[in-house]
């Protein structure tokens, strides 16, 4: 996910977004304490991605109210 995909969605569609990705990482740390995680390094972009997110709404946030 690059941050102009990002930019280009609006707050609720972010927030959609924003929960799929927690429940995956949800899902993702269960496969991980149980020794099913195939692939490691999905972790990893989930947790960037929901940074990326949670920035942009941020950002969002401050412009909509300066």
């Amino acid at each position: 996910m690059k941050a102009t995909d990002v930019r280009a969605k609006t707050t609720d569609e972010l927030r959609t977004e924003l929960e799929g990705l927690k429940k995956e990482q949800f899902n993702l740390r269960f496969q991980r304490a149980t020794g099913q995680l195939e692939n490691t390094g999905r972790v990893r972009q989930i947790r960037r991605d929901i940074a990326r997110i949670q920035t942009i709404m941020r950002e969002k946030r401050v412009s909509a109210s300066a």
